[in-house]
């Protein structure tokens, strides 16, 4: 039997899961079971959970359904615990060094204890310096192991359900068990102290509670708030039967009354039936409340004389129930014009538009990238929907015919943006757009993250400069609904990168469609179009964007390239598209391709590609064609810009460094050997997940449609799927 079972509920922080679990298997005490409770085989987070049980005989994961929600994930654990002590972990949270070899020391010297409860930490989302919100009240807990009925202001109420490790016969002997519904660490106090024997403290955090950005999710509106109320009865009803001693009974009142009070005096978090949750509130506060309990002092003291008089309306002016609206000044629109300001306050006055859709890709650079893939999806499927692409003035006339669009920045792009249901961005829409209620905005990113992202640069001081206000970031991310991933690697990161109450869909990219559904015929005709000459061996080449450099500079000598690598040899060029300036240079064996709209064409006419870290490496290996990393200052740019993973350990095939190393690779075949094929087939399994040809599908059903997600087409298993034909094969 282990001395501890640590159970970690997982669902929704696939992000930080790995952090939680190595926090736990890094202890120096190492005898233990690591329970990580996952929403099923599919979840996010079962592949996390599924890695680190490959590696650890002592990690043991186990399934309970999302609909259980975290009463029934911290059951499911209990129920296949095999500790002695039991611990709670969530997911997003981290077991402090040494936790464990000070817990097992204290329940030594405490003679094991039915539940010993620690310190925590309470961090800030942005890893600010931690509060120990616990040390005052458990500061004045004997010294030793003590009954309840000695410390009867130790409740549990005021602490939650991780801060404390259980015994787990104690558990089984008295059937506990966390009730169902939300704010189950409530109730499950109530029921842990009534019936425990023994306790003890050990003044020393234990665990890094990691405060999400968003807040705690009990504390957004809804009718769930209505089941603290459920939980406090339930307490109060429990600690009746038990004949709970007065002091701690009084104590447990207090407490519980705390937290209600809380809830009362934020009607925000109550937009209906607030009226109600205070009667109810009153009356449980008047039934169990204890012979001769008397009202703290100051004003929480007038709160609690209001409650127990079920004077609503004088509470409500005693606490400024109307904060709710006080943020709405700050949401005003602020367009640069005058005019156009007062034109696009007007339209947010008038309802939203049911059947309006309104697009946008690289900040106005034209009809590309996902939202252009899910527009013209949205035209075959819901062609109900009335769609306008936003675009820069210069690339007006860069738009296919038939797609309506506005000028971004003109009185109809405000209108639209300001009456549409539906907003599609790879980037994001400016500042001033306002997130109405009703409406719908999904983020489609335009890349599988390699480089840092989001709040993660802020460690990068050349990057966050260049980055900007992470306030007004945030305030972007705050708008986002839905957010769109790949690959599993990418849902981890944009949980960090960009924390938000927003759901990410993992559907794939749909601009990655046409990599599956491109025919022979495609792929000669895009060749013809580009001036790839017929027979030659196309190959792209597309480098990344450097913060620390002021311009764009190839890193190689092309020409000297296509002379050492092959007679056939031709290089698409294709710079990044932050020096897309609209022009075409190159000539000779060398075809600029720049400025062509879209790289997903461009891609298709390559034979192979050649990269140092762009994200494109990751949206060509879905046509399971050989790429090479060049990467010839992996060094700099790692410690420049920051990357999430080493990507010379885990290529996508052959690594140069050197500009003769790559001719080499290519001169010898190996480029497209046994080695760099074994590495693309690993890399693929790894970063191809989701994208089968079917996401636009999947998105423009899920979020323009509303489709159920059950209703959602799955994903192809990616050796089912049947890439694009090479030139190779056209010419043949």
């Amino acid at each position: 039997m282990p001395r501890f079972t640590i159970i970690v509920p997982s669902h929704g922080v696939a992000g930080r899961l790995s952090q939680a679990l190595d926090s736990v298997l890094g202890q120096s005490f190492g005898d233990l079971e690591l329970i990580p409770v996952c929403g099923g085989p599919d979840a996010p987070a079962a592949e996390v959970a599924a890695g680190h049980a490959e590696r650890d005989s002592r990690v043991v994961p186990v399934d309970s359904p999302p609909s259980a929600g975290l009463s029934g994930a911290r059951n499911a654990g209990v129920a296949a615990a095999t500790g002695a002590y039991v611990l709670f972990l969530d997911g997003d949270d981290l077991l402090l060094p040494g936790a464990l070899a000070a817990l097992d020391a204290r329940l030594a010297r405490t003679a094991d204890p039915d539940v010993l409860y620690a310190e925590h930490e309470r961090a800030p989302w942005w890893e600010g310096e931690p509060t120990r919100p616990a040390a005052a009240l458990l500061s004045g807990a004997p010294r030793g192991a003590f009954a309840p009925e000695e410390f009867p202001e130790l409740t549990g109420v005021a602490l939650p359900a991780w801060s404390a490790a259980y015994r787990r016969a104690f558990l089984t002997e008295h059937g506990l068990a966390f009730p169902d519904g939300y704010f189950t660490d409530v109730g499950w106090a109530g029921r842990i102290m009534p019936a425990a024997g023994r306790l003890a403290v050990l003044r020393q955090a234990v665990v890094r509670h990691r405060l999400r950005r968003q807040g705690s999710r009990l504390n957004l509106p809804g009718p769930h708030q209505h089941a603290l109320l459920d939980q406090v009865e339930s307490a109060l009803v429990r600690a009746a039967e038990q004949g709970l001693a007065a002091d701690r009974t009084r104590a447990l009142f207090e407490q519980l009354f705390t937290l209600v009070l809380k809830t009362v005096s934020r009607p925000e978090r109550l937009p209906s039936g607030h009226r109600a949750f205070f009667r109810r509130a009153g009356r449980l506060y008047r039934a169990h409340r204890p012979a001769g309990y008397r009202a703290p002092a100051g004003s929480l003291g007038v709160q609690h004389r209001l409650l127990a008089a079920g004077a609503y309306t004088a509470f409500r002016a005693l606490r400024g129930a109307n904060r709710a609206s006080a943020g709405v000044a700050a949401r005003v629109p602020r367009p640069r014009a005058l005019g156009t300001r007062l034109h696009y306050a007007r339209q947010l006055r008038r309802p939203l538009d049911p059947d309006l859709a309104v697009f946008c890709a690289y900040w106005g650079r034209g009809y590309a990238c996902n939202p252009a893939a899910i527009h013209a999806k949205a035209r075959e499927l819901a062609p109900h929907i009335r769609s306008v692409f936003l675009v820069e003035a210069d690339q007006v006339h860069a738009m296919p015919e038939g797609v309506d669009h506005a000028v971004i920045g003109s009185r109809r792009s405000w209108e639209v943006l300001a009456r549409a249901t539906y907003l599609v961005n790879n980037a994001n829409f400016a500042d001033a757009v306002v997130k109405r209620p009703g409406s719908v905005h999904l983020q489609t990113q335009h890349g599988t993250p390699l480089k840092r992202m989001g709040v993660d640069q802020a460690a990068y001081p050349v990057v966050a400069a260049a980055t900007g206000s992470f306030a007004r970031l945030l305030a972007r991310v705050d708008r986002w609904d839905y957010n769109l991933a790949s690959n599993r690697h990418s849902t981890e990161t944009w949980e960090r990168a960009f924390p938000g109450a927003h759901e990410i869909l993992e559907y794939g990219y749909p601009r990655n469609d046409v990599y599956y559904t491109a025919t022979a015929d495609d792929v000669a005709r895009i060749r013809r179009e580009l001036g790839v000459p017929e027979g030659s061996t196309a190959v792209l080449y597309a480098p990344t964007h450097r913060d620390y450099h002021t311009g764009f500079e190839t890193g190689l000598d092309l020409e000297a390239f296509c002379r050492a690598a092959g007679e056939d040899v031709v290089v698409l060029l294709r710079a990044h598209y932050f020096y897309d300036r609209g022009g075409r240079h190159g000539g000779g064996r060398i075809i600029d391709v720049t400025s062509h709209r879209s790289s997903e064409d461009v891609c298709l006419a390559a034979d192979a590609l050649v990269t140092d870290y762009s994200s494109i490496m990751f949206d060509y290996a879905n046509l399971d064609r050989p790429v090479v990393v060049y990467a010839d200052d992996w060094d700099v740019y790692r410690e420049t810009r920051g990357v999430y993973f080493d990507l010379l350990e885990t290529p996508p095939g052959a690594v140069a460094r050197t500009p003769e190393e790559l001719a080499r690779v290519f001169r010898d075949g190996s480029y497209a050997g046994r080695e760099a094929t074994a590495a693309r087939a690993a890399f693929r399994a790894r970063f191809c997940q989701f994208d089968d040809g079917r996401a636009a599908e999947r998105v423009v059903r899920r979020v323009l449609l509303g489709e159920p997600p059950e209703s959602i087409p799955p994903v192809i298993p990616l050796p089912e799927r049947i890439p694009a034909p090479t030139a190779t094969l056209v010419r043949s």
